[in-house]
């Protein structure tokens, strides 16, 4: 009996025993990064500039700009331009090295993109150049027209309207490049300014001689002509105004994110429902606004040139939009509803 209770009881501490511990798993082995060896050649001669060793995976191209130039101090990043082939499109600064098609040896064709110069800079040009052109012819400085007509001033009211509503124009255009734009692209090539500048700074001189000469004949339509083509100047700019806040707050500071531009609570943006580049839409209204108000010939002609060029661009961001976007809105049109 005391020979079996004591079997029973060495079996239930038996029972009552700890479970021996698991073991603990061995560490992870660290993943082996594979790093890249990239070769940048020269678009042209094929001449190997430099050969870059033990280049990380998650390098971005903007980074590989950076240590070529600190070998090449004379080309510095913005004036690079790297190709998968030579006669290719050039790469984006935030591509990604291991996301291309490429092997663990890379080769990148550069380009020179020659002297750049900041996008903010060239706006500026642009629009401070047209603003003091226009007001030295206003105000008939000398050598402009016959001496006696020097510091003189216009006995038509509509000549002091299309002062003030081109100037209006123009600082308002400053004012947004200064607080509202938001540019993605930093800088362009220096040659591009003089161009620029020409188109806008010519056009302005040739519209302000005939607007302020001395025997500039008023709208033929007089004072209901001017009216009516102040509302639409007016309700154009605004609109154009509108449509700018809209884009700035469409991409937050830094990012390069597109988005769909839509419709926001302001009435001016309901426009997107029908058109991409609405404030194409409002630049060419305000010159049609301007043109028949004044009733000048350089006017309409600087008018149909630049709603030429505006279509070119609005063309080419409409084509983007979708390509980047399936589920772009398909009524939309580049500049014009239902028209272009």
């Amino acid at each position: 009996m005391d020979a079996l209770a004591l079997e029973a009881k060495s079996t239930g501490e038996e029972k009552k025993a700890p479970a021996p511990r698991p073991r603990p798993k061995p560490p992870k082995k660290a993943k082996r990064i594979v790093y890249f060896e990239v070769e940048i050649v020269d678009a042209k001669t094929k001449e190997k500039l430099l050969l870059l060793d033990k280049v990380e995976p998650t390098s971005t191209i903007l980074d590989i700009k950076a240590l070529f130039h600190k070998s090449n101090p004379q080309w510095y990043p913005a004036r690079q331009c790297l190709r998968l082939d030579p006669k290719g499109k050039g790469l984006k600064d935030e591509d990604i090295l291991q996301t291309l098609p490429v092997g663990t040896t890379a080769s990148f064709y550069f380009s020179d993109m020659g002297a750049q110069i900041a996008w903010g800079t060239v706006f500026l040009s642009e629009c401070y150049g047209p603003l003091l052109i226009y007001l030295m012819f206003y105000f008939r400085l000398p050598f402009i027209y016959a001496p006696k007509y020097d510091f003189t001033s216009s006995k038509h009211w509509v000549v002091h309207l299309a002062c003030m509503c081109h100037s209006f124009h123009y600082v308002k255009r400053i004012l947004e490049t200064l607080f509202i734009h938001r540019i993605s692209h930093g800088t362009m090539p220096l040659r591009n300014i003089f161009k620029n500048c020409s188109y806008y700074w010519c056009f302005a001189a040739w519209m302000a001689y005939y607007i302020n000469h001395p025997l500039y004949t008023p709208p033929y339509y007089g004072q209901q002509q001017v009216q009516t083509a102040l509302i639409i100047f007016l309700f154009c700019q605004v609109g154009n105004f509108s449509i700018n806040v809209a884009l700035r707050n469409l991409k937050c500071p830094g990012s390069k994110v597109k988005k769909i531009p839509h419709p926001t609570k302001n009435p001016f943006t309901w426009i997107f429902t029908l058109v991409s580049c609405p404030n194409y839409t409002y630049e060419l209204g305000s010159w049609v606004g301007f043109t028949v108000m004044t009733q000048c010939l350089p006017v309409a002609f600087f008018t149909i040139v630049g709603f030429i060029l505006m279509t070119v661009w609005a063309r080419g961001k409409h084509r983007n939009y979708r390509k980047e976007f399936r589920d772009y809105p398909t009524l939309r049109s580049p500049i014009l509803p239902f028209i272009l």
